[in-house]
């Protein structure tokens, strides 16, 4: 499990922004209606880039909603994606839903279409961005690193706690596709981490590192699981550590005009 239903993202809203946000259903490559939250940037800080956010295990929910407005109001057109157009539907879902089910029939390759119509959306938007990432947690996470190898034409992937050593979906490791990575890798791991290893992010960093990827791997001791997250006040410089390189990271892979 990532964040509570009740969690916020530890980024305090932008003052005077005008950044918005929408519910939109979008169409993957099978047909498939699956829904999404399109925030987009403000007018005044926008910087050229955008970025497709893939949620936990839970898929589109509150918290990632409000992520996606806060990388609006720093700038980046954003868009957050469900998983589970397929089996559940476009509808609203209460807090009751029975998610795992439905994360076990997700695989990458629906995954990766669903992010490509993601990308469709954002490049079709009144002010297309220059360079479009993807950012992902735990479950996302591993997903978000996914996107690297699969010809997206995406300027960098982020990571969150995200396993790159598990195989999910009918796909490989991430790992085990470096030699496909298009892309510059940023990846946030938990020193105390239980389910992901300080080991397996080291594992990861040395494997970038031998393929040639440009990447920064940052493990933040006695960090646990999730500590994105309003609630880990004790956390709190490490949330905004995260969130102040992943904004750097997006600057520094977007072409300026």
């Amino acid at each position: 499990m990532c964040f509570d239903l009740d969690s916020q993202p530890p980024v305090q809203p932008a003052i005077a922004s005008d950044a918005r946000g929408e519910e939109l259903t979008l169409t993957s490559a099978d047909g498939t209606p699956f829904a999404v939250y399109y925030a987009q940037a403000d007018s005044v800080r926008r910087n050229g880039a955008g970025i497709v956010i893939l949620p936990d295990v839970r898929g589109l929910y509150q918290f990632y909603k409000d992520l996606a407005l806060r990388f609006a109001e720093a700038g980046v057109d954003a868009i957050t994606v469900d998983y589970f157009g397929r089996t559940a539907g476009v509808a609203a879902r209460d807090d009751s839903f029975e998610y795992m089910p439905h994360v076990q029939q997700t695989n990458q390759a629906q995954i990766r279409e669903d992010v490509a119509a993601a990308i469709a959306r954002l490049r079709s938007g009144p002010n297309p961005p220059r360079a479009i990432f993807t950012v992902g947690f735990c479950f996302g996470g591993g997903n978000s690193y996914q996107q690297a190898a699969n010809h997206l034409g995406l300027a960098g992937v982020i990571g969150y706690y995200g396993s790159p050593t598990s195989p999910r979906g009918g796909a490989p490791a991430p790992i085990t596709r470096i030699s496909a990575f298009e892309c510059p890798v940023l990846g946030f791991f938990g020193g105390a981490d239980q389910g992901i290893p300080a080991e397996q992010a080291q594992q990861f960093d040395e494997a970038l590192a031998k393929a040639g990827i440009a990447h920064e791997i940052i493990v933040y001791p006695g960090a646990p699981h999730s500590f994105f997250d309003r609630k880990y006040a004790e956390f709190a410089n490490e949330s905004e550590d995260s969130w102040n390189r992943s904004l750097a990271f997006i600057s520094a892979h977007t072409p300026q005009v």
